[in-house]
């Protein structure tokens, strides 16, 4: 038992690094602190003293503002960050190395027995906010994005956003190789953002920058084919862009906004 207790306070600093030492997360953390009630409720509850697990399960929610059935199986290494008004029904599965943030619900669509609620893969985590809800499965490590309403099966390894949930193709492999490579030789970093976390303009940017690609691409394809019919043909050396060409026209966007 101990052992499981470290393990769950370790995972705490595996991913919060506003954690100090130990006794701090051990008296300060209202996720742990859920998670331990609701170890010991869930163990009551497959003994057959469900009163008893509903009991605890309720000073838990009134000690650490998280809601946990005492039915629902939780997986090692769970994580519950900040936690005020995570719920988690009784038929939920969670699988290991799962983060849940503030305001999650892993709820159900349905007034009938049996399994309601979904069942989320190992290394899954679940954005502030996110409801998931129904008896489906998230996929091993998936991401739902803060807020999204998430309806459906996700894939392994996907991301959610938006209501309701839709799952965003990011580019990956060759793909994501080139698109970074063009973006460091024109210099364009979209300020932290990635494809998970989607941006009308970065989104726009991205796709010139799949263009200028194609059209490097086949201006290449032209000059070898010169080279080819004419051997004296030299392609050239063309020069880079100096930034002070376009600090006018920087200057004049910024007094337009």
């Amino acid at each position: 038992m101990f052992a499981r207790i470290k393990e769950d306070v370790e995972s705490v600093f595996a991913r919060d690094p506003a954690a100090r030492n130990f006794f701090e997360v051990l008296t300060n953390y209202p996720g742990l602190h859920a998670l331990l009630f609701h170890r010991m409720a869930h163990w009551l509850w497959v003994k057959g003293a469900k009163w008893l697990a509903r009991t605890i399960s309720t000073f838990s929610r009134w000690l650490t503002g998280i809601e946990i059935h005492p039915g629902a199986q939780i997986g090692r290494r769970f994580f519950i960050d900040h936690g005020m008004g995570v719920v988690i029904g009784e038929t939920a599965i969670v699988g290991d190395d799962v983060t849940l943030y503030q305001g999650v619900t892993l709820g159900g669509t349905s007034w009938n027995k049996g399994k309601r609620h979904p069942t989320l893969g190992n290394g899954v985590v679940v954005g502030a906010g996110a409801k998931v809800l129904g008896p489906f499965d998230v996929g091993d490590d998936a991401k739902i994005g803060s807020n999204a309403v998430v309806t459906k099966e996700v894939p392994p390894g996907a991301t959610v956003v938006g209501i309701p949930g839709r799952v965003i193709v990011r580019a990956t492999g060759e793909e994501a190789d080139r698109r970074k490579a063009m973006e460091e030789k024109i210099g364009f970093d979209a300020y932290g953002l990635s494809e998970e976390m989607p941006d009308p303009v970065a989104r726009s940017i991205r796709a010139m920058l799949d263009h200028v690609h194609a059209v490097d691409e086949r201006m290449d394809k032209m000059c070898k084919a010169l080279q080819n019919l004419d051997s004296s043909y030299q392609s050239g050396f063309v020069p880079p862009l100096k930034d002070e060409d376009f600090k006018g026209v920087a200057e004049e966007s910024s007094s337009r906004c």
